[in-house]
């Protein structure tokens, strides 16, 4: 059952991140929004098989990779739920929907940023956690330790100012193009994951 529930977390994650980048190609908010919700969920059940297999010499890293993925988990839940009820549903204030908006670059869109940064953190402690004895678990390996390169920037770039400019509203073809580079790095992690829990 331990590898079973592993394996349905990692097609989940594949599932969700292919459907996220074509939502994101065809400008469809919602549904980009409500698959990321499904995305943690699938990550954290991937992320406990790892877990589970990991070896005594290699649990601290496994441990700390956990708590990162239920930290990533809690923030990015709260960020698209508030998109998909809140800011959806409600009659908000201007200065509400710059807080709240996540198109608009305020509080809600740097909480974004700061959960996947603790995604980054959480693949490279898993990563790090594997011992990966085929070639494919050497690729999910070091997809998953490099991925964690992305924790700087997303901690650090919000705290420069930079999507300041996203305040009235304006969606970015570059941070879409972003958004879809890094569903194209991150699509291998799931279809590895599946592939080592088959």
């Amino acid at each position: 059952m331990n590898k079973m529930i592993a394996k349905i977390g990692a097609g989940i994650v594949a599932v969700t991140v292919f459907l996220f980048a074509v939502c994101l190609a065809v400008d469809f908010t919602f549904g980009a929004y409500f698959v990321c919700m499904f995305l943690p969920m699938g990550y954290i059940m991937m992320a406990a098989g790892l877990h589970h297999e990991s070896s005594a010499d290699r649990r601290v890293a496994a441990n700390i990779g956990m708590v990162f993925s239920a930290v990533y988990a809690v923030l990015i839940l709260l960020v698209y739920f508030a998109q998909i009820t809140t800011v959806r549903l409600e009659n908000l204030t201007e200065q509400a929907r710059s807080i709240l908006d996540f198109r608009r670059g305020g509080l809600i869109f740097n909480y974004d940023l700061l959960g996947y940064g603790m995604m980054a953190l959480s693949t490279f402690f898993m990563g790090l956690s594997m011992k990966a004895e085929s070639k494919a678990d050497k690729w999910l390996k070091v997809l998953m330790m490099i991925h964690g390169v992305f924790f700087v920037g997303c901690f650090f770039m919000p705290m420069t100012g930079l999507f300041s400019s996203m305040a009235d509203g304006a969606t970015s073809k570059g941070g879409v193009i972003a958004l879809i580079g890094w569903c194209a790095y991150f699509l291998p992690i799931g279809i590895l994951g599946i592939r080592h829990f088959s």
